[in-house]
């Protein structure tokens, strides 16, 4: 990997739609989520720590463990950018205005095309796949490790929280409608093996895929119930950032996909904390 964690998070954006998307759902959890940018700036708001030449300390210890490859954070990160990266960019100059002004979905309708339901149900299931073995890689886990991930998706906080909430909502609800994660049980690998992300990750993700996803529907089922995540809500949430229209949903979420980087934005944020939090106790 060319970048390193600290170069990646000095370069995270303060504002923006990704961060405006993100911020919108913060009526799951308020407050759960901050946007962390600069890594030292990080270290300062995980720890507590002032002193420099603690905090260079830190630092220091950090990106020796990011920069070890068998300790798992650089295929989490990866994992996380390839998620976004593979999503379609077409006209994506012409759907992001600069940040702060709204977005007006109708006046793009001739310049994107909806994916199909099967496209959609796929793409969710593969940012589950990513998520779960990121999980495990960043925990430790085997990275078939189901019933570790699906145990732990009930007790995420902080930025795991906000990614997994933006997984429901843009890759689940707006897309798919309230019975996604039902959706999730009945998929089979026929209806992901021609995915471009999983062609991209088969060889860095287990051979039971289906599995994964499966295994991991009901607790996004019941993440989405305990925490309060509705289409209404979210939609609610999110027409004050971009102009939609209720019966154009499925353009909403092509929108989404082309516009919003929100697992590679929170998956760096959640290794950078990983990686902070570990090693403020190994200095």
């Amino acid at each position: 990997m060319s970048d390193s964690i600290d170069q990646i998070i000095d370069s995270l954006p303060q504002s923006g739609l990704t961060v405006r998307a993100l911020g919108a759902l913060d009526y799951i959890v308020p407050g759960s989520w901050e946007n962390l940018t600069g890594f030292d700036n990080s270290i300062q708001h995980i720890t507590g720590e002032s002193d420099p030449d603690m905090v260079a300390r830190i630092r220091a210890r950090a990106l020796e463990l990011f920069n070890d490859p068998s300790q798992g954070y650089q295929r989490a990160l990866y994992l996380y950018r390839l998620a976004d990266q593979v999503d379609s960019k077409v006209g994506l100059a012409a759907l992001a205005h600069k940040a702060g002004e709204s977005f007006s979905l109708l006046s793009f309708l001739d310049r994107i095309t909806p994916s199909p339901e099967k496209a959609q149900l796929a793409d969710l299931a593969m940012k589950v796949v990513v998520e779960s073995v990121a999980f495990c890689s960043l925990n430790g886990f085997p990275g078939d490790s189901v019933s570790d991930f699906a145990a732990a998706v009930g007790s995420f906080e902080k930025t795991n929280l906000i990614r997994m909430s933006s997984i429901i909502v843009f890759d689940g609800l707006i897309p798919l409608g309230p019975d996604f994660a039902r959706k999730l049980t009945e998929i089979d690998l026929s209806a992901i093996e021609d995915n471009a992300l999983y062609q991209r990750l088969r060889g860095y993700v287990p051979e039971n895929v289906v599995d994964i996803v499966n295994g991991a529907a009901g607790s996004l089922g019941d993440f989405a119930a305990n925490h309060g995540i509705t289409l209404e809500n979210s939609l609610g949430r999110l027409n004050g950032i971009i102009e939609f229209s209720d019966d154009k949903l499925d353009y909403l979420a092509a929108l989404l996909d082309m516009s919003v980087n929100y697992m590679e934005h929170t998956g760096a944020q959640s290794v950078a904390r990983s990686l902070i939090e570990r090693a403020v106790g190994e200095v």
